[in-house]
Order: structure tokens, then C-alpha cells, then sequence
């Protein structure tokens, strides 16, 4: 293991993605998310993306260059492109625009299509959390989830990410994929060469299996069941339908460079507290938090990231060897 700081990672990683053929402001997006992901603990969605990303620009399932560009159909609407690049720039450019609308509307909402994988999508719903917003984030995702009662996937993992301000503290983050686990940890477990728990997915056959690689091959346990399966669906229709983004069957996998861009979508949406005209957001935030935060043992979502997060900034982050040899070789 290499230990590098935050700042150091994020150049090295940035240039490694500058170096095979991203515009910089591309690189340095996807190096914040990857490493900001890594430092938070949130492994499957950090450094360990590194090896798919490169093959999917390299075979031109990403457009390293692409500019995420953003129009107004009404004004309550940024509707962005991402124009078959990387999800981060597009997610950069709604967090940059949406409060402003924000403020002046009440609530704003981006749908972004032609779009990929948006890692920790709990990290843009923070930044806006940060301006005092509350924010939503829906993503679609190339099929791993079937419909209750089926085999063949229909739905993907789509995760669903949530942030609300705190006065004086940092904010509540929910994010979380409606399968009982993400992909990333599995796929970070088959580059480990290590087997994952029972209970996590199903093999092309249906079966339960605890092999990473007929894991991929096969389909995701949804969270609660059948339950997990219908907010998929929910989300497939938020993410894809809404944004005209290709559906989950219809997209190409996050996990490797073969086949088409996957082109698929994200829904984000920021709400302004103050619109809502009774001015008690603050002290109800701070009355469910202490709601939470007075049983022992229970934390606000989020807690442990940040946690992670500040750890990280103080020690540096454990760069894995062959993730260090992928940084010095490319």
C-alpha cells in the first residue's frame, strides 16, 4: 500500500485520466468523485473504478472530451447532456446551476441523459446540502435487477440519494442502491479474488451464489424484496423515462469498454426550505436530529462517511498496489 493525501491523490488520479484522452476539466471531476468516494470508505464506488473507466475510454464507450451542455424548457428545469461523457462534469454543472434556480423558483430539478455511472451519488446531493438545499438524486443503471418473480433483469441497481442541511453542522446524506448491496463492492470483491456473502445476488440461473463473477452474470437481490423491485422500477422511470435516458435493458455495462456508450440518466432535484413559508426547517432538522442522536447507538445517515472523510484528510487514504501500478504505468 501507497499512502497518499487527498490532494495528492486527486492529482495523480486526475492526470492518469488527462494522460488517456479526458479534457482536464473532465479528469480533475472524475478524480474528485473517485477519491472523495475512496476517502469516505465507500470503496466500490472510489479508486477501485479506475481499471473500468480507463477501458471505457480507451474503446470509446466514454467520451473523454465531452461538455455537458444545459438548456431551460421551463423555469423550474435545467434539462443537461452529458453528451456520452462522464455522469461528474454534467452532476458538476446542475450543482453549480440549481441553487440559483432554486432560490428563484422554490424548487429545481436537472435531468441529465446520455449520461454513465455517478459513483457515491450521495456526493452531489452534500454539495447542495451545503448551500442550504435539500436535495434528491435518482439514477438508472444498466440492468442487474429483475422484476419480482423473474430472471432477466429489467431494472438496475438504481441508487437513490437524499442530503439536508444542518445548522452549524455538516448534513444528513442518504445514499443507497435498491439492491441489498451495490455492484461496486462485488466487482471490487472479483478484482480481490475474494467470494461475497450469500444473499447479495443470484447467478444467470437464478441460483444464490457467493462467486463474485457469475454474480455480474447474473442478477441483484433488491432490497426488501418485492418492495426493492418496485422503487426500481420507480426509479427506472424518474431516471429514464422522464429524461428520455436508455433504459436498464436497453443500457450497456459500467464494468467494462465493450459495446455502445450506456446512455443512461440521473434526476436530481434541489428544494429551497425557505420557499415553503413557515420558516421551521432549521429547528425541525434540529429536533429530529437530537430525536435520533439521544438513543445510544443510533446516527444521523451520513455520520460515518464523514467520519471516514475526516480521518482521511488527517492520514491520507491506503492506495491499493495494483491500483498504484495502474497510476504509475498509464
Amino acid at each position: 500500500m501507497t499512502t497518499l493525501s487527498i490532494e495528492s491523490a486527486t492529482e495523480q488520479v486526475a492526470a492518469v485520466f488527462q494522460r488517456n484522452g479526458c479534457a482536464e476539466e473532465n479528469a480533475r471531476s472524475v478524480a474528485r468523485a473517485l477519491v472523495t468516494a475512496e476517502a469516505d470508505g465507500l470503496k466500490g464506488h472510489g479508486l477501485s473504478r479506475i481499471p473500468t473507466y480507463l477501458a471505457m475510454l480507451r474503446n470509446g464507450k466514454i467520451n473523454g472530451q465531452a461538455r455537458p451542455t444545459a438548456t431551460r424548457p421551463r423555469s423550474g428545469v435545467l434539462a443537461i447532456d452529458a453528451a456520452l461523457g462522464f455522469a461528474y462534469p454534467a452532476l458538476d454543472l446542475a450543482t453549480a446551476e440549481l441553487p440559483r434556480i432554486a432560490a428563484e423558483q422554490g424548487v429545481a430539478v436537472a435531468p441529465i441523459w446520455r449520461s454513465n455511472h455517478c459513483g457515491a451519488a450521495g456526493l452531489p446531493c452534500e454539495a447542495l446540502a451545503r448551500q442550504g438545499l435539500v436535495a434528491i438524486l435518482f439514477a438508472n443503471t444498466p440492468g442487474g435487477i429483475a422484476p419480482w418473480g423473474g430472471r432477466t433483469p429489467v431494472f438496475g441497481t438504481n441508487p437513490i440519494a437524499f442530503a439536508a442541511p444542518l445548522e452549524g453542522r455538516e448534513p444528513a446524506v442518504v445514499d443507497l442502491a435498491l439492491s441489498k448491496v451495490a455492484r461496486g463492492p462485488i466487482v471490487a470483491a472479483r478484482q480481490r479474488g475474494e467470494q461475497i456473502p450469500e444473499g447479495w445476488a443470484l447467478d444467470s440461473e437464478g441460483k444464490p451464489t457467493t462467486d463474485p463473477a457469475r454474480a455480474i452474470e447474473g442478477t441483484m437481490v433488491p432490497l426488501g424484496d418485492a418492495k426493492g423491485a418496485a422503487l426500481a422500477f420507480m426509479v427506472e422511470v424518474l431516471a429514464a423515462c422522464l429524461t428520455g435516458a436508455n433504459l436498464a435493458f436497453e443500457a450497456s455495462s459500467f464494468l467494462d469498454g465493450e459495446g455502445p456508450p450506456p446512455a443512461t440518466g440521473q434526476l436530481f432535484l434541489a428544494i429551497d426550505p425557505a420557499a415553503f413559508g413557515n420558516g421551521r426547517f432549521g429547528e425541525r432538522m434540529a429536533a429530529l436530529a437530537h430525536a435520533i442522536e439521544a438513543q445510544p447507538g443510533a446516527r444521523l445517515p451520513g455520520a460515518r462517511r464523514l467520519a471516514n472523510r475526516a480521518r482521511a484528510l488527517q492520514d491520507g487514504i491506503a492506495i491499493p498496489a495494483e491500483i498504484q501500478a495502474i497510476i504509475k504505468a498509464t
